[in-house]
């Protein structure tokens, strides 16, 4: 029973001791990667960095226990970071008490939406966003992150943080303020770290640059010079606290809590699933909310502040040897230890190389490859990404999402509203029906006209698919018979049904034309006899193919 609720009761029992040496190792990689790393998305996030590590412990605990995915990496991530700033930035100071308590209370929304998600199996819902709203919002909030880090990479305190283009305006405007050690300190922080990830790989780039600029900082003194630098970072764990919760925060948090749930677990299920299907397991989508929810709800109690699965850190766990949970638990174990004895190493980090570890970070999230493949394979889905892209770049990352979301929305009613229809006409070497189109060889009737509806049939489409076929009936004066291919209709609705019943009666009555109908499928059948078909037609609607239909024809059977 417990395996049902708990999935580290299925694979903690058949823990193998060869997975031991992988799952320390890579838990060891991650937990150096994630400490700069979540003490810069804190930061992003408007938060003390301090509270980043935070985000890194029992979030991760909780993951471990309920989660199916055996290698996805949970922690803070860039993305949500940018939510959690846009979002709360609006109600209260960032980095203010107000702040940080209404950021816990986001958390806590977050986590809650998730849980129910999960447990009232809702996570289908994250379908209707579909990949391209996903990757142009993705493209475009790395550059409006990368930008608002520009002005810790500047030293200059920048009053635009979330506007690309006054950022961008800002800064051209307090260029001679701009301090040229901490911009010095920022480059070749960038550099170094584009360097050791692109000739080592294998070595923690941010770790070494975080150590090396702590260094520098130190026998140099550069923050006596303008580098700004993190200074005091509370040592020990986080304290159990309660979010506080007002019905009119949870009112103002409600759009960001919904966009952060669906965005952080796209991302999370995303590359979860794309770890199982190589390792050959099984990821549950809605116990994956589950255990995403309860992690959240957890690091809501613990100082934390909103988690999901990171595409960079679930790869590099991955490469590095993963093979269960238990290198997620290793990673929060170390975090633990660091928090407890090591944070005071950090007093001199600057945090313009923060910004430059945020800015490296993302910089691979901006798909323009995913753009260009949408455009050559189907314009309209090409629309969607630039859209989005365009919609989040100029009115902001909760109004860019949804925008995309409705257009993509608009563009899949729209392509269900004019639907693929052919005439067919038979082969004869291949001895099947083909649209007349693509192949001009295919033999026709005069008397009868076989017409294909690619898609299935509702209110918003039954007028096109009228107006189409009456078409093609001018077109065929001679028709006596219309054999309506139904393979490509997967359902039908009531108001189309009942409009079919008046084209059909319509075209008896008016011009004698009769209707004959082949592969009907079982669901769409059901709905006919429902409405009574089989008193009203007989069975003109349950011929198995067009041959069978024609040959009833033929033989007068209909």
């Amino acid at each position: 029973m417990l395996k049902k609720f708990m999935p580290i009761f299925e694979w903690l029992p058949k823990y193998k001791k060869s997975d031991l040496s992988g799952d320390m190792s890579a838990g060891l990689i991650v937990a150096i990667m994630l400490i700069p790393q979540g003490m810069a998305y804190a930061m992003l996030a408007g938060l003390p960095p301090v509270i980043g590590l935070y985000a890194s412990t029992v979030p991760l605990l909780v993951y471990a226990l309920f989660g199916t995915s055996r290698q996805l990496a949970v922690g803070p991530v860039a993305m949500v970071s940018l939510l959690v700033l846009t979002g709360v930035s609006t109600i209260a100071e960032p980095g203010t008490d107000e702040y940080i308590s209404l950021v816990l209370l986001l958390m806590l929304m977050i986590g809650v939406i998730q849980l129910l998600m999960g447990v009232l199996k809702l996570g289908f819902l994250v379908n209707f966003m579909s990949h391209a709203v996903i990757s142009g919002f993705t493209s475009a909030a790395a550059i409006i992150i990368g930008l608002s880090q520009l002005k810790h990479l500047i030293g200059v305190s920048l009053e635009a943080d979330k506007d690309v283009f006054l950022i961008l305006w800002e800064t051209v405007n307090r260029v001679s303020e701009i301090n040229p050690l901490t911009l010095s300190v920022g480059v070749i922080s960038i550099i170094l770290l584009i360097f050791l990830k692109n000739i080592i790989p294998k070595i923690p780039a941010p770790l070494i640059v975080v150590v090396a600029s702590i260094l520098t900082v130190y026998f140099l003194q550069l923050q006596d010079t303008g580098v700004t630098i993190i200074g005091e970072v509370p040592q020990g764990l986080p304290s159990l606290s309660l979010p506080a919760v007002t019905g009119e925060a949870l009112i103002a948090l409600l759009p960001i809590a919904l966009t952060i749930s669906f965005v952080g677990f796209m991302e999370s299920i995303a590359m979860a699933k794309a770890i199982a299907a190589k390792e050959k397991y099984k990821v549950v989508p809605n116990k994956e909310l589950t255990g995403l929810g309860l992690a959240n709800i957890g690091g809501s109690f613990f100082s934390g502040y909103p988690v999901t699965g990171g595409f960079s850190r679930s790869a590099v766990n991955y490469q590095a040897g993963a093979r269960t949970p238990l290198a997620t638990i290793i990673t929060a174990v170390l975090i633990i230890l660091t928090l407890i004895f090591f944070t005071g190493l950090f007093y001199y980090l600057p945090n313009a190389v923060l910004a430059a570890i945020i800015m490296v970070a993302v910089y691979s999230l901006i798909d323009v490859k995913e753009a260009k493949y949408l455009f050559r394979i189907r314009k309209a889905d090409g629309s969607v990404w630039a859209i989005t892209f365009l919609a989040t770049l100029f009115f902001g990352i909760v109004e860019g999402i949804i925008i995309g979301v409705v257009y993509s929305l608009l563009v899949f009613v729209g392509k269900r509203a004019y639907p693929h229809v052919a005439e067919l006409g038979y082969l004869e070497e291949e001895r099947v029906y083909k649209n007349i189109q693509r192949y001009p060889n295919v033999e026709t009737e005069p008397e009868n006209l076989i017409y294909r509806f690619d898609s299935s049939l509702f209110f918003a489409n039954m007028g096109i698919f009228e107006d189409r076929l009456n078409e093609r009936l001018i077109d065929k004066p001679d028709t006596k018979w219309v054999v309506l291919d139904f393979s490509g209709v997967n359902m039908i609705d009531a108001v189309a049904i009942h409009h079919l019943e008046e084209i059909m009666e319509t075209q008896a009555n008016d011009h004698g034309v009769k209707f004959i109908f082949s592969g009907v499928k079982g669901p769409v059948k059901d709905l006919f006899e429902k409405a009574g078909w089989e008193k009203k037609y007989g069975d003109v609607y349950k011929f198995m193919s067009i041959n069978h239909a024609l040959q009833a024809i033929r033989e007068e059977r209909v």
